[in-house]
């Protein structure tokens, strides 16, 4: 029987379940639990081991197959067209020992207190499949989950920001998608930032991977968390079906400004099917053109139309396929400077950008956050963030 297995893990939980059970006999009354308590507490530790297996069998399947070389790594599997020089804060780490990092962060949650830099200082210098092997290792050697463990050591932004690095990038990121959608109300802002910047490969990647971690369709829970043109855009996003060629054909950038010109500044009202068409189905470059050709036709730029013509989740979706079209990087340095901005901080979008970015572009970002706003990204985190936090996300900077 395999320790670190699911046959060990599935023992453990029913002795344990079951000393529990024995303990109990003999108790008066009203000390006993409700019938059927340790059967749903069965259930729901099963349920969590059941999960655990799952994450850790996508993590493997992952990365069998992916591409971990410093400049190429997305969420996907194959190298991604990119605009601009796309290059990364975090590469892998070359005198990499897993065990010693394993010891390392064992020490920092022995005893009084954690070493927080010690924990930075491992994790905040390897590449996301170094921190897998990490996290393995760390089972293996002390049959312990290292998330579990360092959520009893750790609290906060902190917790949160080392738990999104102990999952790969592609987990964190279907994650989050399931977040914006569970319980009351949509993070609308979570789905559009991740769906309307994705890559045909990284949805095809989100769709199978939020299958395997959440035994739930992503198409289906977007269906039934949108609705309107909202639902018809994300779900257009979801096939997969952008042209994602460097080919420019004038003649269509010709006619599709002319489309987008007369479905809103030259009617009453505006057709949105016209608009999510051709922002969603046309590759970047082209998209380009297209702009040019709408300003020259209209005397508006195509972002001023869309703020005319638009409003609610569906000018953000607009708002961010063209801006992400023109400069990916520079429409994620706008994203952390509004997650900076006015009172309060959203630390979930500092997260979930400065991590998921950190092997593929957060270089790139931090030069058009400095280009657009006149300050470092790093001086506008050690401005608005504190303590370990703080440390953390300046250490994933570098």
């Amino acid at each position: 029987m395999r320790r670190g297995g699911v046959l060990y893990e599935k023992t453990k939980t029913r002795r344990v379940l079951d000393s529990t059970v024995t303990g109990m006999k003999g108790k008066a009354p009203g000390d006993q639990k409700p019938v059927g308590y340790y059967k749903d507490l069965s259930l729901q530790v099963e349920e969590k081991r059941k999960q655990t297996e799952r994450e850790r069998i996508w993590t493997g399947l992952i990365f069998r197959n992916y591409d971990f070389s410093p400049r190429t790594t997305s969420y996907s599997q194959k190298k991604q067209p990119k605009m601009g020089n796309a290059q990364p804060t975090i590469v892998p780490y070359e005198e990499f020992d897993v065990m010693a990092d394993v010891k390392a962060i064992r020490k920092a949650c022995k005893g009084l207190g954690t070493d927080e830099q010690a924990i930075i200082d491992v994790l905040a210098n390897r590449a996301a499949y170094q921190r897998q092997e990490i996290k393995q290792a760390y089972y293996d050697k002390y049959d312990d989950e290292l998330v579990d463990v360092l959520k009893k050591e750790l609290s906060g932004s902190f917790e949160n920001a080392i738990l999104a690095m102990l999952d790969t990038p592609l987990v964190y990121a279907v994650k989050e998608l399931r977040r914006a959608m569970k319980g009351a109300g949509t993070d609308e802002d979570v789905l559009v930032e991740l769906l309307c910047t994705a890559t045909n490969d990284d949805i095809a990647m989100f769709k199978e991977c939020y299958f395997q971690v959440h035994e739930r369709d992503l198409e289906e829970d977007i269906e039934g968390d949108t609705s309107g043109e909202v639902r018809n855009l994300l779900t257009a996003l979801l096939q997969g079906n952008r042209d994602e060629s460097y080919e420019v054909d004038e003649a269509l950038a010709e006619e599709d400004a002319t489309s987008l010109f007369e479905a809103g500044e030259e009617r009453f009202g505006t057709d949105e099917s016209t608009f999510s068409y051709i922002l969603a189905s046309r590759n970047y470059l082209q998209l380009q053109a297209t702009f040019k050709v709408y300003e020259q036709l209209s005397g508006t730029e195509i972002l001023d139309a869309i703020q005319n013509e638009t409003s609610g989740t569906l000018k953000k979706c607009y708002i961010t396929l063209v801006r992400v079209a023109k400069n990916p990087q520079l429409f994620f340095a706008r994203r952390l400077n509004k997650a900076m901005k006015g009172a309060g901080t959203d630390e979930g979008t500092l997260i979930r950008i400065i991590v998921c970015r950190s092997e593929y572009d957060l270089e790139t970002i931090k030069e058009m956050y400095l280009e657009k706003y006149d300050v470092s990204l790093k001086d506008a985190l050690r401005d608005e963030c504190s303590g370990d936090f703080k440390r953390l996300l300046l250490a994933i900077c570098h």
